[in-house]
This record gives C-alpha cells, structure tokens and sequence, in this order.
C-alpha cells in the first residue's frame, strides 16, 4: 500500500494515551488508600485499633461537598480529617506487621505508595495520581475542554503520504518532544527497515535530540525548500488527524492495560488496528471499482445482446 519512497518521508508528531483512572482528588485518593489498607489488613488477619472507614468516606464527601459549593476552608479542614484517618491507619498497621517479614514483603508496596501519596505536596512534581497506575503522570496540553490529561506520552510517526503509522512510542514521565524524536524515529526504522531522509514536525521539537541522517524540518519553515518539500510540510498537520482516528476508532483514548508495559503495548497494538482500517479501506474500494467495472460489463453485454436479437424483427 505505502510506496518504497514514502517510507523516506515521515510526519512526527505526540500525544497522551490518557489512563483507565478516575479523575485525580485528594480526597478520593486518601479514601482510596484508606480502603485498600484496611481490606488487605483484613485479608491477612490483621486486627486494627479502628479501622475509620465510616469517618473516612463522610469526610471524603464532605470535602467534595465543599470544593462543589466553593467553602475551601471547610474542604480543606475535610481534607486535614481524612488525611488523619489515613495516618492512624497506616502507623497502626506498620505496628501490627512489624517483625514479620512475610507481612512486610506483602505489605510493602502498598505502605511505600501510602506514605508517599501522605507525603506529596500539591506543587510536586512527582506526584501520585491512582494507586493501582502509580506510572500516571500529568500532562497539561493548553485545550480548552482537557487542559490537564493524566496518562503517559506517545510519539507517533507517520509516513506523510500514506498516513500509515510506522511508530507509536510510550515514554515514561512527561519528556519534551523534542527529547522524543530519537527513540520514536529509532522505533520507526526498526518497523519499516528503512531510515527517513525528511522528517516533519512541529515548533514544539525545537531542540530535539535526533542526530541522524535525516533532516529534520520545522513547520514554519521557508527558506531552502523546494516545492515538493513545501506541499510535504503543509501535509504534516495530517498526522493530526491520524491520531484523533486512533484515539476514537482504536484504544489509544483509554488505556486498561496495566503499568509501563501496558502503556507501550497499546499504543503499538492502536497503530496495528489503524493500519489494518487503511488496508481493509483501500479492498474495499479495490473491490467496489471491481464490482462496478463486472457490473457495466454485464449492462453491456445485456444491451448488445437486446440490440441483436432485435435485428431480425426490423429485417
């Protein structure tokens, strides 16, 4: 389908494959660690001083009460209560498991992300977001609908005729995009076989890291460009378009697969699927113009036949 020259000419450009999570409170959060502390301790036989499950879920409540109404001091007085159960829980169960190296091993990595999720502040930079996807992380791309998406970071390359997907990269952590150009063109490469001799991006890869053979071309660029380079420049923004169809027509919108290794495998297996939408396409206009071509040969040959043996009658 993609010609041998168009793997040469590639459009590159990020997104965020957001998370199966829920959108990220403080309260939510502290009640969520709250429950798991509690249901694990019960599962392992191990009896709390208080468990403060009721108190905890009406101060949750209560402080998306006060967030909705806008009374910030009484939501952060919630929050202070809430943040308190927590406390009391997860020092009394570091008590009670103490010594006991089997319970430690189990227990050990729900305690590092509770005493990290207590000891975040809300201008970290390293924050936590979901406990069951502590690979999460926040990525503010300026939309008016979505200003903060919370997920991980994709590079996405294109051939920039086609539209056929040649690399869908996941990054840990939120990197520059221009830090990204190398290993998602590298990921490029390695599908396609071939190195690209142009590439296309935006002016959020200014500063990028790839070093290669190819060049790298800016938009807005204008000077030493032929004519073939400016219409393949004005197509870059078609890449745009390819990922909004992998995010709404594959799985690239909401990612269920589980940690750093899910993040990379739905991504590949999104650009699988709109590759294999652009095959199924292109048959099926292949087999349309067939059918319609069998279609007017059939019309033809009924015409002709209708013409002679309608010679006779006229003789």
């Amino acid at each position: 389908m993609a010609k041998p020259g168009s793997l040469e000419r590639v459009s590159v450009d990020t997104t965020v494959q957001p998370k199966a999570i829920a959108y990220p409170t403080d309260s939510r959060l502290y009640w969520k660690a709250l429950e798991s502390l509690v249901r694990q301790a019960k599962r392992h036989g191990i009896t709390l001083r208080q468990s403060h499950t009721r108190l905890a879920k009406a101060a949750m409540v209560r402080a998306g009460r006060h967030a909705h109404a806008r009374q910030f001091r009484r939501m952060r007085r919630a929050l202070k209560q809430l943040r308190t159960y927590l406390g009391r829980v997860f020092r009394d169960v570091g008590r009670k498991i103490a010594g006991n190296t089997a319970l430690e091993s189990k227990f050990a990595r729900l305690l590092g992300l509770v005493e990290r999720l207590m000891a975040q502040k809300p201008k970290d930079k390293d924050k936590l977001y979901a406990l069951h996807a502590p690979e999460v992380v926040c990525i503010a791309k300026g939309k008016a609908r979505t200003p903060y998406e919370f997920g991980a970071k994709v590079g996405i390359a294109v051939t920039n005729r086609e539209g056929l997907v040649l690399a869908a990269k996941a990054f840990t952590g939120n990197p520059y995009d221009g830090h990204t150009l190398a290993a998602t063109l590298d990921q490029a490469t390695s599908v396609s076989g071939v190195e690209p001799e142009r590439i296309y991006v935006d002016k959020g890869y200014r500063g990028h890291n790839y070093t290669g053979a190819g060049e790298v071309m800016i938009a807005g660029r204008r000077r030493g460009l032929t004519v073939t380079m400016r219409r393949e420049l004005r197509r870059r923004s078609a890449i745009e378009a390819t990922i909004g169809h992998m995010k709404t027509d594959g799985r690239l919108d909401r990612n269920f697969l589980l940690g750093h290794a899910g993040d990379a495998i739905n991504a590949l297996l999104a650009a699988a699927g709109h590759n294999l939408r652009l095959v199924l396409t292109a048959l099926a206009l292949w087999l349309a113009f067939i059918l319609a071509a069998i279609a007017n040969a059939i019309a033809n040959a009924n015409t002709s036949a209708r013409l002679l043996s309608a010679e006779p009658s006229m003789t």
